[in-house]
């Protein structure tokens, strides 16, 4: 049996897990293979890709900078999510703030010395993700619209450093960014109305809080609106393979979200509208397979 002394560590590890959202890092990482392999260099050999240390190093310092990411947000957002996520703060208070000042520190530390091993423009690309990071947690996310934005943009900014490294800059990659921008921006809108409660006692000057649920939801409705072009013409103009079915899938669901939307008055009906958004985002990485089955089954075979 784990004495108490181990059980605690254990516990602690768990609730660092828990603020770096581990998961989600894991999901990125994820995305950005596949989409390396699958989209930015589908004429490399698989080991090429899969075995450049260039590559992995970036992946790498994405996700210390992603993780850093989350741990400045806990820290600035403690008390909010006291409110907003009662039992998930209470896990995630077992690491004092010291601890995660510190962790951030070291993550971000790393990811820049990993970058210096690619070059020293990676560097700056990661020095400016990490301050554009912190900058958001400590001031931004306060701000209505340009919250939303800058967070929408940070969190699609760690494919564009893979995109640059592949120097890979056709247009169909512009809209399948595009897509997946204003998804996430749909969401950082939906995770204010499932905050209100702890925006509200905290003086966030968030969209709902200041014009009003309505308002809110007819912004949600017209980036939704707006999601729906990329996607027509992802399935119409580009060739994306199989994956046209997921994007027809997206049109489908998010339909059906604009009709919950508005029938949505709680915290829960907000948070289902936020796992269905959530669902599209994880289903379009793994659907990223579909562009080229055949590609796929060879490499696999």
């Amino acid at each position: 049996m784990l004495s108490r002394k181990n059980k605690l560590l254990l516990l602690k590890l768990l609730s660092l897990f828990s603020i770096v959202r581990g998961y989600n890092v894991l999901m990125i990482v994820i995305a950005q293979y596949l989409a390396s392999i699958y989209i930015l260099a589908p004429n490399l050999p698989l080991w090429k890709v899969v075995f450049d240390l260039s590559l992995f190093v970036l992946v790498l310092a994405s996700s210390l900078v992603i993780a850093g990411g989350y741990i400045i947000n806990s820290f600035y957002d403690s008390e909010k999510d006291l409110i907003n996520k009662p039992r998930k703060t209470m896990l995630d208070r077992l690491v004092s703030q010291q601890t995660k000042l510190s962790t951030y520190f070291v993550l971000n530390f790393f990811a820049v010395l990993f970058a210096s091993y690619v070059s020293f423009k990676a560097v700056l690309f990661f020095s400016g993700y990490i301050f554009g990071i912190w900058l958001y947690s400590h001031k931004m996310k306060k701000i209505a619209f340009v919250g939303n934005l800058v967070s929408a943009l940070l969190a699609i900014t760690p494919f564009f450093a893979v995109f640059v490294y592949y120097k890979n800059f056709e247009t169909v990659i512009f809209v399948h960014a595009m897509f997946l921008f204003l998804l996430i921006l749909a969401r950082e809108l939906i995770k204010d109305m499932e905050n209100i409660a702890g925006d509200i006692a905290l003086n966030y000057k968030t969209i709902p809080i200041l014009y009003g649920t309505k308002y809110a939801k007819a912004y949600i409705t017209l980036l939704v609106v707006l999601t729906l072009i990329p996607a027509i013409l992802l399935i119409k103009t580009f060739d994306v393979g199989y994956m046209y079915l997921y994007f027809i899938a997206s049109i489908v669901l998010l339909i059906f979200f604009l009709i919950l939307l508005w029938r949505s008055s709680t915290k829960k009906h907000y948070v289902l509208l936020h796992n269905i958004l959530k669902f599209i985002i994880i289903a379009g990485v793994f659907s990223i397979l579909l562009i080229n089955v055949d590609l796929v089954l060879n490499r696999i075979l």
